[in-house]
């Protein structure tokens, strides 16, 4: 159901969802905090994410580094001289995101130009700045948060801009830890920080945020196999190539035929289980979900290959969830150089040694989090209400229990010896406030997927009302047979 930003984040607001940063003193711009119920949804898709990725391959291990780093590994990884947005200034001193302006401007895409095409096409199209005024300049501003060690400390360090550079200094060690197997998988859930010239969207572009990334590192020679890649050859695939944007679709192509079009193996295989991931665990809507290759403008230099993975969000469209990136040996040879540390790998098969190529998984688990909720909320309809419908699995409470009457000892007591029970393996909350009615609606606004309602037939039968957060249908059953 469409909604307007406003609406939305009221709903989260009030719910305990999320909420901006220091709210009692007006807030942050760009910064976010989680409530009691937002917390427990970001950590449900964190667990899922685990789960789902960790288990691809007996070789990938999580990490966790720090979010302070070394100017030297900025160095290595470009993040100094090129990690920058380009800002549009207007003569009043007001700035904004100059690829931010053009598209809301005029539509479309335009992170892939030079800030002189963004220039020309400002001045071309009269586009004013976010005050009104003439835009005079756009140029290049870094993102990276310094910091200050100490007190007259020599060494440089900044907060990361991303959590990937963490598992390539950590990848010299842990190879040699981990015995030296390929392909090496090191995946890291943490905070990373940018200074966002115009962040925006509630917790779709922030400036401190939450990243999950799967680094694999592995044998080029490798490329185009994969020993699991006849199980999924035949899997369609919901892709938009560069070649499908004129027509503004986005066409079902197998994972052997991406392979024919000249997408090696490896990449493709990763493709389908990343589509697995939104479809099958969170549950996505098959026509919510695309794969979106970049052209070779928007792309990151060292990406040879990349596709957006991009949700159809009820509030703003398409939008890109993470990505998928073929970066080469690029982070690794940089590092190798700043540090004059050997990165080179042996091969025992071929008797060859080389500098790993990279494959990285990356998803922003602040959007995917906001995704969920965004396709799952339903302002009040013919209930009277807001409803959220969150997958099993990523939903806070799988139940809520109600006494019919709280003053009933008899009622209140097997209640709550039911709620502890289920309370053991399941997200359970106990409510006995107010009308039956009343409390159905609490659920249904926060999500909870099965409402158990004890009345005074379960003293005789031993059964409880069962109401469905869907479909609203009620039944009974057993009280064993609850979980």
């Amino acid at each position: 159901m469409v909604h307007t930003q406003e609406e939305f984040a009221s709903y989260l607001k009030k719910k305990g969802f999320i909420y901006k940063s220091s709210l009692i003193y007006g807030g942050l711009s760009g910064f976010y905090d989680y409530g009691h119920l937002g917390t427990s949804l970001k950590k449900n898709f964190e667990n899922l994410w685990r789960e789902y990725f960790l288990n691809l391959n007996d070789n990938f291990h999580e990490i966790e580094s720090c979010q302070i780093m070394h100017e030297n590994v900025f160095k290595a990884s470009g993040h100094l001289e090129n990690f920058t947005d380009p800002v549009a200034i207007t003569k009043t001193g007001c700035f904004e995101r100059a690829d931010h302006l053009l598209e809301r401007e005029l539509g479309g895409r335009y992170e892939g130009l030079s800030i002189d095409e963004m220039k020309n096409l400002i001045d071309e199209k009269s586009i004013k700045g976010p005050d009104g005024s003439e835009i005079v300049e756009v140029k290049h501003v870094n993102m990276m948060f310094p910091v200050e060690l100490g007190v007259g400390d020599k060494n440089k360090a900044y907060l990361r801009p991303e959590t990937a550079q963490s598992p390539f200094v950590n990848f010299k060690l842990q190879h040699e830890i981990l015995r030296k197997k390929m392909p090496l998988g090191l995946a890291l859930i943490g905070r990373a920080f940018r200074n966002e010239i115009s962040p925006r969207n509630l917790t779709l572009r922030q400036r401190a945020f939450t990243q999950a990334e799967l680094q694999i590192f592995f044998n080029p020679d490798n490329l185009d196999s994969h020993p699991d890649f006849n199980r999924v050859m035949d899997v369609p695939l919901r892709v938009m190539l560069v070649k499908d944007r004129e027509a503004n679709i986005v066409v079902e192509r197998s994972a052997n035929d991406l392979v024919k079009l000249g997408l090696p193996k490896f990449y493709v295989y990763h493709m389908v289980r990343i589509q697995e991931f939104y479809l099958d665990v969170l549950k996505i809507s098959k026509d919510k979900f695309r794969l979106y290759e970049l052209n070779d403008k928007e792309k990151a230099f060292y990406n040879k290959f990349h596709f957006d993975l991009e949700v159809d969000l009820s509030s703003h469209g398409w939008t890109e969830m993470g990505g998928l990136h073929y970066r080469t040996d690029h982070d690794l040879r940089g590092h190798q150089e700043v540090s004059k540390e050997n990165m080179l790998v042996f091969d025992e098969a071929t008797q060859k040694k080389y500098v790993p190529h990279v494959l990285e998984l990356s998803f922003g688990v602040d959007r995917n989090v906001f995704s969920l909720l965004d396709l799952g909320y339903a302002k009040a309809d013919t209930r009277g209400h807001d409803v959220m419908d969150l997958p099993q699995g990523l939903a806070v409470y799988d139940f809520a229990v109600f006494p019919l009457m709280k003053n009933k000892a008899q009622l209140f007591d097997l209640a709550r010896e039911i709620y502890l029970g289920l309370k053991k393996k399941h997200g359970c909350y106990f409510d006995a406030g107010g009308a039956v009615g009343r409390r159905y609606a609490r659920a249904d606004e926060i999500g909870v997927r099965a409402c158990v309602t004890i009345d005074f037939e379960s003293l005789e039968d031993g059964c409880v009302t069962v109401r469905d957060l869907i479909t609203t249908e009620q039944k009974r059953v057993k009280i064993k047979d609850l979980v």
